[in-house]
C-alpha cells in the first residue's frame, strides 16, 4: 500500500426519525469527504454509561434515544451496499468478535459481503469485550485462547477449496465441516486484527493482513507494538512489510478551541476514557475509578452504571487523559496530532467523531464540518 489512506467509523446506533438515519448521513459524509472506507462497529450494547445518555448530558440524545440500541453490522452493511450502487468506498466491520460469534458463521458472513460488493469487504475481529459476551452466556474466559482458534478455523475454511475440514480444537472443532463460498476473483477480505497485549500482537502477524488496534495507547506505543507485529509475521513466514499498519481513533472537534474544550469537560465524553486500562491513568498521576490494575474496554460493563455512579466515575478521569487518547482540537490542530501517528508508522486512520456525545446539539452537529474537512486533509497527509 502507498500514500495515506482513511476511513470514517459510525456507531451503528437506532435512530429518529428512522433507525438506519444516521449511519446512512455519516456514509453519505464519508462519500463527499472522498474517504477509502465505511466502518461500523458489531455491539449488543454500548460501551458509554447508558445512563449519562440522556438530554440533560448529551443533546444527541434527542436523535439517538438510546446509546445502546445498536444494530446487527453485516446486516446494515449489506443494506448500504444495496442503496449506494454509486459509491464504492470499502465496507469493514470494526470489530468483529470471536467469543460469541462462532467462526464459520463470520467467514461465512464476510465472504457473503465480499462477492455481494464486488470485492471491498474487510473483516475486521478481535477477542470482543465482556459486555458483548458474559451477559448473554457467553463463556469470558480464555478470550485470547478463542480468538487464535477462531483465526484459525476461519484461515481453515476459507483456505479448503470446498473439500472437507477436520480440525480438532478446544473450542471450534471441525467435522466433515464444508466450506463452498468461492472468493471474489482469487481474493478473500482483508483480515484487519485489533490487538494491544503481546500475545494477540504475535497472532495479528500470524495471522492479519492489517494491524488495527483501538485506543488507548500513544503513537510511540504503536511503533514499539507494529514491530512485534512485523516480527511474528516474519517468524510465521510472511512478509512483514505486507501488513498494514492502521489505527482506529476518536476524534473531539468543533469550530474552535473553546468548543473542544467544553466538550471534552463533558460527562458523557469524559465516561468515554473509562475504557483505557489502569496504566494509562497511571502516567497521569491517576487511578483508574473502577480500581487499581483494571483493564478498562475487555472487563467494563458501564451498562450496569447507574446515573450516581456513572457520573462519580467520570469526575474522575484527568483532563490531560483526555487530550492524550483522543485526537481533539479544531482541524489544524487534529492533523497536527495525526501527523504524530504517520510519524510513528500508521498508514492508514479510521476516525470516530465522539464530538456529538457533548450536551450542545447544535455544537454537535456544527461538528460534522470540522470533522469532513479532517478526513479530507488526511488524505494528503
Amino acid at each position: 500500500m502507498t500514500g495515506f489512506r482513511v476511513g470514517v467509523m459510525n456507531p451503528l446506533v437506532a435512530t429518529r426519525p428512522t433507525a438506519e438515519w444516521l449511519t446512512r448521513v455519516d456514509y453519505l459524509g464519508a462519500l463527499g469527504a472522498r474517504v477509502d472506507s465505511f466502518w461500523v462497529p458489531d455491539h449488543l450494547n454500548s460501551l458509554l454509561p447508558r445512563s449519562l445518555w440522556t438530554p440533560k448530558y448529551c443533546g444527541a440524545a434527542k436523535l439517538v434515544p438510546s446509546i445502546g440500541a445498536d444494530l446487527e453490522p453485516w446486516t446494515m452493511l449489506g443494506h448500504l451496499a444495496a442503496r449506494n450502487r454509486l459509491g464504492r468506498l470499502r465496507l469493514g466491520v470494526g470489530v468483529t468478535d470471536t467469543g460469541r460469534r462462532n467462526p464459520a458463521v463470520t467467514a461465512q458472513a464476510a465472504a457473503t459481503l465480499h462477492l455481494l460488493t464486488r470485492g471491498r469487504a474487510i473483516l475486521g475481529i478481535s477477542t470482543g469485550e465482556r459486555e458483548g459476551n458474559e451477559p448473554y452466556g457467553v463463556d469470558w474466559s480464555k478470550p485470547v485462547a478463542r480468538f487464535e482458534e477462531a483465526m484459525a478455523t476461519i484461515r481453515a475454511l476459507w483456505d479448503s477449496g470446498g473439500e472437507l475440514v477436520n480440525r480438532d480444537s478446544p473450542f471450534f472443532p471441525l467435522r466433515n465441516a464444508v466450506f463452498d463460498l468461492p472468493p471474489y476473483r482469487g481474493r478473500w477480505p482483508e483480515i484487519w486484527i485489533g490487538a494491544h497485549s503481546p500475545r494477540m500482537l504475535r497472532a495479528t502477524g500470524r495471522y492479519a493482513d492489517a494491524y488495527f488496534p483501538f485506543v488507548p495507547h500513544r503513537p510511540v506505543d504503536y511503533q514499539h507494538r507494529l514491530d512485534v507485529v512485523r516480527t511474528a509475521a516474519s517468524d510465521a513466514g510472511r512478509d512483514p512489510m505486507s501488513i498494514i499498519p492502521a489505527v482506529w481513533l476518536p476524534v473531539v472537534t468543533g469550530r474552535s478551541r473553546d468548543d473542544v474544550d467544553e466538550a471534552l469537560d463533558s460527562e458523557v465524553i469524559k465516561s468515554y476514557a473509562l475504557i483505557a486500562p489502569d496504566e494509562v491513568f497511571a502516567r497521569h498521576g491517576a487511578r483508574h475509578p473502577l480500581g487499581a490494575g483494571f483493564s478498562g474496554a475487555p472487563d467494563i460493563l458501564p451498562h450496569t452504571m447507574n446515573e450516581e455512579t456513572a457520573l462519580s466515575q467520570a469526575a474522575q478521569v484527568p483532563s490531560t487523559l483526555l487530550r492524550e487518547i483522543f485526537l481533539n482540537g479544531t482541524p489544524d490542530e487534529v492533523i497536527e496530532q495525526a501527523a504524530q501517528w504517520r510519524d510513528r508508522g500508521v498508514r492508514y486512520i479510521v476516525l470516530d467523531n465522539l464530538s456529538f456525545s457533548q450536551p450542545s446539539l447544535r455544537r454537535g452537529l456544527a461538528s460534522v464540518q470540522p470533522f469532513n474537512k479532517i478526513a479530507r486533509a488526511l488524505k494528503r497527509l
